[in-house]
């Protein structure tokens, strides 16, 4: 993992809005050479506010990729802050079960290094999906 990476998510941590909570949030993830970052973005609806996660993958998704190489993330705090359960399922539609996933505190100094699988085992994924070859007709499988 390259301190580039780690020093992307520490500046989106930087950039989060978390006005309610005070706990900022900055991930940042590589795809095909290319660093996205995001950062929590809290509101005042609390169910409203978004995940750093989601934020550095929609920023993938916006230029064009699909596939996520390796993820840091930083939060507050010296416990790792690892993803929710929807970031980790967010992660897992563009990620392997092999993902590095890298925790860091503020300094960038690491907590946890871990994997996808490790975090979501058993997971559900797009590949599921592709290897069906169930019928449902008139809500019976056949």
């Amino acid at each position: 993992m390259s301190r580039d990476l780690i020093e992307a998510a520490l500046a989106a941590r930087k950039r989060a809005y978390a006005p309610y909570s005070r706990f900022h949030v900055g991930a940042a993830l590589r795809c095909e050479g290319a660093i996205h970052a995001g950062c929590n973005v809290e509101n005042a609806a609390y169910p409203q506010g978004s995940c750093a996660e989601a934020g550095a993958i929609a920023a993938m998704v916006m230029a064009g990729g699909r596939r996520i190489d390796e993820i840091v993330i930083v939060g507050s705090g010296e416990a790792p802050c690892t993803p929710c359960g929807g970031c980790r399922q967010r992660l897992r539609e563009f990620g392997a079960p092999d993902l590095a996933i890298k925790i860091v505190n503020t300094e960038g100094k690491p907590l946890l290094e871990t994997t996808l699988e490790a975090l979501l085992p058993w997971s559900f994924g797009p590949d599921h999906l592709a290897q069906s070859t169930d019928e449902v007709s008139g809500g019976a499988v056949s």
